[in-house]
């Protein structure tokens, strides 16, 4: 592409990641729904100047995560990173399934089947269970109103990943300090380097641990690759470091705006309390993945092809951006998107999770986790409700996963 068509394009393209509207919390941004009605993929403009290509469309979307000419390798040019810190650290970070593609992202991916088998995730739900309970009772014997983000969305999946990772619970607030930093959008180089740092020490010296002294814990599974030489412990670590903030920070915000999505739409909020149908409980956990899509930054790949998708050309080298809120309103794909149905037929059809070799190793611990956690606290607390004006509710718009700061309930 030439540099006048590159210069053009950079001013006529939106600035992203843009701003949710207050008026309605769970949509996609306006802009972006505005692009998305005009065309399936369009330019932006991120925060180096660069006008990498964002797609709303659903079925493009699907496309181009299908597709083996796109590249999660953040280390070719043209790959539109988060922020300056992503962007500084690209040669200094160890390689890791995130960020692999053919036979490496197939060698690391196979690293992580074992503890993720739906054999053992399905063994995890008494002990899911056990903890949501848990939560449940202190929050029932505490005073009202509650605090839900504190006492029920973020200590149940922090919980279930450190159990499943073989990560002391007790250094869990040391680990969720470094995932906020780490989530932010707009972090300092600085702050996030350290942070990133000093989670690589502490899973390295786990990793280390656990070659020593192995359990029945996915920390202990990976450490097993480097006692075989196949990786390197900084390696492990890298993969430690990514199971553990996704399979907390992720989980956890879909409770907390999970829940806030029901409260608001109490006729949802019925079916779902008062069903025990367990098909039901998980298509309504579907929907509500849809309706939310909290991943509100865009999943970024780079081209290492042309590509021709949904009238445009995708130049190798290009940026893309796969927004996947706008996809999972996509009123092709899903009729009425803006509704909440928790009886969507095609609920399952949503990209909350990516699609094609790179979805989501975690989604079935999460599936079984949301579906836990909402079917239990609707039944436990059938009076929920929300404690404070729904324009009170801190939202997390400076985050890449999109959430609430704290939910006030009663009952």
């Amino acid at each position: 592409m030439s540099d006048t068509v590159t210069s053009t394009e950079a001013v006529a393209a939106p600035e992203y990641p843009m701003e949710r509207s207050g008026r309605c919390p769970f949509a996609p941004p306006p802009e972006v729904m505005e692009l998305a009605a005009a065309a399936p993929l369009s330019r932006v403009r991120i925060w180096d100047g660069s006008t990498p290509w964002l797609i709303t469309g659903y079925e493009a979307a699907r496309a181009l995560f299908a597709d083996s000419r796109v590249s999660v390798d953040d280390r070719k040019p043209g790959f539109p990173h988060w922020n300056e810190h992503m962007l500084a650290t690209v040669d200094k970070r160890p390689r890791s399934v995130f960020t692999a593609d053919a036979e490496e992202h197939t060698f690391y991916r196979r690293m992580l089947s074992k503890p993720f088998t739906f054999k053992r995730v399905e063994a995890l739900r008494p002990a899911i269970q056990k903890i949501t309970d848990g939560a449940i009772d202190k929050i029932l014997a505490g005073p009202k109103p509650a605090e839900l983000v504190t006492a029920l969305a973020l200590p149940v999946p922090t919980e279930v990943i450190c159990e499943m990772l073989g990560v002391p619970y007790e250094d869990h607030g040391f680990f969720q300090e470094h995932a906020n930093v780490g989530l932010a959008r707009y972090a300092k180089p600085e702050d996030s380097m350290k942070g990133a740092m000093s989670l690589a020490r502490y899973l390295s010296n786990l990793v280390e641990t656990k070659m020593e002294n192995p359990a029945e814990d996915a920390v202990s599974d990976i450490a097993e690759r480097v006692t075989a030489g196949e990786i390197s412990v900084k390696e492990a670590a890298q993969l430690a470091s990514g199971l553990l903030i996704a399979g907390h920070e992720t989980t956890a915000n879909m409770i907390g705006i999970g829940v806030l999505a029901l409260l608001e739409n109490p006729e949802q909020l019925a079916f779902l309390r008062d069903t025990d149908d367990p098909k039901a409980v998980a298509n309504a956990v579907e929907e509500l993945l849809r309706y939310l899509s909290i991943i509100q930054n865009g999943q970024r790949r780079v081209a290492t092809e042309d590509i021709e998708i949904g009238g445009q050309t995708i130049k190798a080298g290009e940026g893309i951006i796969i927004d996947l809120s706008p996809a999972n309103w996509d009123a092709a794909a899903f009729p009425d998107p803006e509704r909440l149905d928790l009886r969507r037929p095609d609920a399952d059809k949503n990209l909350a999770f990516g699609y094609g070799r790179h979805q989501c190793v975690g989604q079935q611990l999460a599936r079984a986790e949301l579906q836990i956690v909402f079917a239990t606290l609707l039944r436990r607390i059938p009076t929920l409700a929300l404690a404070a004006p729904l324009e009170e509710i801190p939202f997390k718009n400076d985050k890449l996963a999109y959430g609430v700061y704290e939910l006030p309930v009663t009952w």
